[in-house]
């Protein structure tokens, strides 16, 4: 698990804009939606070209999350990051440039539908009534990537909570172009995972500085304000 290490002049400079540290306490839980971003073999499996040894640890705390959203009565969303020839000629610079012609087709065929990589990783507890969304670039919310905003706007959500990885990819563009949507931000910071810790705290004080709340996964649950985690917060 990542050690988590949020600089305390960011801390202080956020709690003195806001007038305190939290900006989003309490939050609706029926107007709150998990966000459980690329947690799919691809990232997770040992031996994968793109394998987050971190995003493991993680799964734990997901399943928590999860089981408290739903029992609070908000939405958990499963996003996966999805791809295709197709989406090599539209994300050119990405495929074509940033990465060599080799490893974009690998990566391509790996988060293809169908594909063992692109399924979510097996112990990730799933339900009957979750929501899928598959994602054509690293935010979910960008332009042209996915339906989430629609999705999220018909079910009346205004709060999201993000897990996943990685934690300077996927999930803080995610996060990022929610709040810049007028979504409520809270990222869960001992429920996202990237390749090293100082990766993953730059992204931390980032969103805390100006994109939302950072929280810990016990946190979280507490908020949702189901039986169990009000009881454990008394």
């Amino acid at each position: 698990m990542h050690k988590i290490d949020l600089p305390k002049d960011v801390v202080e400079r956020v709690a003195a804009r806001r007038g305190r540290r939290h900006a989003f306490d309490p939050i609706e839980p029926a107007r709150t939606a998990l966000l459980v971003v690329d947690l799919q073999n691809y990232f997770m499996e040992p031996g994968q070209a793109c394998e987050v040894p971190f995003a493991r640890e993680i799964v734990p705390n997901v399943n928590g999350l999860a089981r408290a959203t739903r029992a609070a009565g908000g939405a958990v969303v499963w996003i996966r990051m999805t791809q295709s020839p197709e989406e090599m000629k539209r994300w050119s610079v990405f495929y074509g440039a940033l990465n060599t012609k080799a490893r974009g087709t690998e990566e391509m065929h790996r988060l293809s539908e169908g594909d063992h990589g692109h399924a979510l990783w097996p112990t990730l507890e799933t339900e009957d009534g979750d929501l899928y969304v598959p994602k054509r670039r690293f935010s979910a919310f960008i332009q042209g990537s996915s339906g989430l905003e629609a999705t999220l706007r018909a079910r009346g959500i205004d709060t999201v909570i993000v897990t996943g990885t990685t934690t300077n990819t996927c999930c803080q563009t995610t996060a990022l172009d929610a709040m810049m949507l007028d979504f409520k931000v809270i990222f869960a910071a001992d429920a996202t995972a990237t390749f090293t810790d100082a990766a993953h705290n730059a992204v931390l004080a980032n969103v805390l500085n100006c994109f939302g709340d950072v929280r810990m996964t016990a946190e979280i649950e507490a908020l949702l304000g189901t039986p169990a985690t009000r009881a454990a917060a008394e």
